[in-house]
């Protein structure tokens, strides 16, 4: 009976290696996929700046005391 026993937990410890090693993978294709190479290139710097420097302007404005958009 504890023979089948280690059997069981082999299984099960090869099949979790096997998932493990699949979700490495998958990540892997993922995070060196198009969308990862847009950012990494700088493709949507502008939209991202362009946010935070509106953002920033309208702060000062604010504090200023000037009027909003």
């Amino acid at each position: 009976m504890a023979e089948s026993a280690k059997d069981v937990v082999q299984q099960a410890e090869d099949r979790l290696e096997k998932v493990a090693e699949k979700v490495r993978e998958r990540f892997d294709r993922v995070t060196e996929g198009e969308f990862t190479d847009k950012i990494k290139n700088g493709r949507f710097a502008d939209q991202v700046d362009h946010g935070v420097d509106q953002g920033r302007t309208e702060a000062r404005r604010r504090n200023q005391g000037g009027s909003e958009r």
